[in-house]
C-alpha cells in the first residue's frame, strides 16, 4: 500500500465518519470524528487480537513516510489556511488583546508546560532533555480554530469576547507551530555541542527572520499576481496560491529556515492585502472558500489519525501515567497564558466578564499538535511525546468538548470570573 493509499484511506473515513456523526450521532463534528476513531481503532485491535494475521500496528504503519507528507504538506497548509482567514481590520479595536495572548500567551504557556513536565518526567523515572519538553509545551499549546469557532456560535457572547476568542485560536498556531520547531532545532544543535548564547541567537534568528522574509516576498508576488488575474479565473486563483505555498515550503527548506514561518506570513499578507480596499479583492471569494474547505478537510483526516494513532503509540504505564498528568499541566499553562496577560492589560483595557474562563476552558486541542508531534524527526524521547499529546489532545476534545457547554452556561448565569 502506497503512502497515497493511506491518504485516500483517511479521507474515506474521515467523509464516512462525518456522515455518521451529521445524521446519527449529531455530536460536534470534533467530538463526533473523535469517538468514531477511536472505536475504529479499538475494533481493529480487537481484531488483531483475535486473528493476528489481520493485525495492524506500528511496524504496519511507521513503513510509510506520512510524517514527512504531514511536515511538508498537512502543516504548511494548515497554517496558510488559518493565518489567510484573519482579518486585521476585523479584529479592530481587539487587534492589540489578541496579538498579545497569541504571542506572550504561547510564551507563557510554553514555559510553564514546558518545566512542569520536565520535573513530572522526572519524578516518573522517564528521561526527556528540557529543551525537548520546552518542544512538547509549544506544540501542545495551539488550540483549534474550527472546533473553538463551532462552538462559540452557539452561545451568545458579546462581540468583542468572540473576535477574542476566535482572533487568538487563529493567530496562536503559527505562533507555537514556529516556536516548536525552532526549540527542535535549538535542541538538535545542542547535541552536537554545548550552544553558546550566540549560536542560540542565530538559530532564532534564522529560523524566525529568514521565513518571515520568504513569506513577505512570496505573499507579495502572490498578491501582485491575483490582482492582475480577474476574479473569474477562480481555477487560476487558486492555482497561484497553491503555487505561492508550495514554493514557499520549497525555498524556505532549501535555505533551512522556517516554512511554517513562511506559511503564516504568505497567508497574512494575501488575506489583508487581498482584501484591500484599495483593489477590488485582489484575492477572489472562492480563494477564502477553497482554503477554508481545504481547512476543514483537512482538520477532519487528522482527526480520524488521532483515533487511529492508538494503533502507534507505545502501551506503557508510565507514558500513560504522564500522558494524564500533562492533561492537567496544560490546563494550567493555559489558564496562565490567558490569565497573566489580561490582568497586565486589564489596568487600560476593560474585559467582559468570564474573559479567562471562556478562554481557558474552550481552547480545545484539535489536530494541529498531533501532525506536529508526529512529523518530528527522530529522537530520544519522541515517544513520549507523541503519547502525551495523543493523551492531552484526545482529553481536551472528549472532556473540554463534553464539558463547554454547560460551562458556558454556568459562568454566564452567574456572571463570576475564576
Amino acid at each position: 500500500m502506497h503512502i497515497f493509499d493511506i491518504i485516500a484511506l483517511f479521507i474515506f473515513f474521515a467523509g464516512l465518519f462525518i456522515f455518521i456523526n451529521t445524521f446519527f450521532l449529531k455530536l460536534p463534528s470534533s467530538i463526533g470524528l473523535m469517538i468514531l476513531a477511536i472505536t475504529l481503532s479499538v475494533i481493529l485491535l480487537i481484531v488483531g487480537k483475535i486473528f493476528p494475521s489481520l493485525s495492524i500496528g506500528a511496524a504496519e504503519l511507521e513503513e510509510y513516510d506520512y510524517p514527512e507528507v504531514l511536515y511538508q504538506v498537512v502543516l504548511s497548509f494548515m497554517l496558510f489556511s488559518g493565518a489567510l482567514q484573519i482579518d486585521f481590520k476585523k479584529l479592530s479595536k481587539e487587534r492589540t488583546p489578541v496579538l498579545v495572548l497569541a504571542t506572550t500567551g504561547v510564551l507563557i504557556s510554553t514555559a510553564v508546560i514546558g518545566t512542569l513536565v520536565h520535573y513530572m518526567l522526572d519524578f516518573l523515572g522517564i528521561e526527556l532533555d528540557i529543551l525537548y519538553c520546552f518542544v512538547f509545551g509549544a506544540l501542545i499549546s495551539p488550540t483549534d480554530p474550527i472546533a473553538v469557532t463551532k462552538t462559540i456560535k452557539k452561545f451568545k457572547l458579546a462581540k468583542e469576547l468572540e473576535i477574542k476568542i476566535a482572533g487568538e485560536s487563529l493567530f496562536n498556531d503559527g505562533v507555537a507551530v514556529v516556536l516548536a520547531l525552532t526549540l527542535l532545532d535549538l535542541a538538535h544543535a545542542q547535541e552536537d555541542h554545548a550552544l553558546s548564547v550566540f549560536e542560540t541567537g542565530y538559530i532564532v534568528c534564522a529560523d524566525i527572520g529568514g521565513g518571515i522574509f520568504i513569506g513577505l516576498f512570496l505573499g507579495y508576488i502572490g498578491y501582485r499576481l491575483l490582482k492582475y488575474v480577474d476574479n473569474e479565473q477562480v481555477q487560476v486563483e487558486i492555482l497561484i496560491t497553491l503555487a505561492v505555498v508550495m514554493a514557499g515550503s520549497f525555498l524556505a527548506d532549501f535555505i533551512h529556515v522556517s516554512s511554517k514561518q513562511a506559511a503564516v506570513v504568505m497567508g497574512l499578507v494575501i488575506g489583508n492585502e487581498g482584501r484591500g480596499e484599495h483593489v477590488t479583492s485582489a484575492a477572489g471569494d472562492y480563494v477564502f472558500k477553497f482554503w477554508n474547505l481545504i481547512e476543514e478537510s483537512l482538520a477532519a483526516m487528522l482527526f480520524v489519525l488521532i483515533g487511529l494513532e492508538m494503533l502507534v503509540i507505545p502501551w506503557r504505564l508510565d507514558y500513560f501515567a504522564a500522558g494524564f498528568f500533562a492533561v492537567n499541566i496544560v490546563l494550567l499553562g493555559r489558564w496562565l497564558s490567558v490569565f497573566i496577560p489580561i490582568k497586565l492589560m486589564s489596568f487600560q483595557r476593560t474585559f467582559q466578564p468570564n474573559t479567562v474562563s471562556v478562554l481557558t476552558w474552550g481552547a480545545l486541542r484539535g489536530g494541529l499538535p498531533i501532525a506536529l508531534s508526529l512529523s518530528l524527526i527522530d529522537f530520544h524521547g519522541k515517544d513520549i511525546i507523541v503519547t502525551m499529546t495523543y493523551i492531552v489532545v484526545v482529553c481536551s476534545v472528549l472532556y473540554q468538548g463534553l464539558t463547554v457547554p454547560q460551562l458556558m452556561t454556568a459562568r454566564f448565569k452567574s456572571n463570576k470570573e475564576f
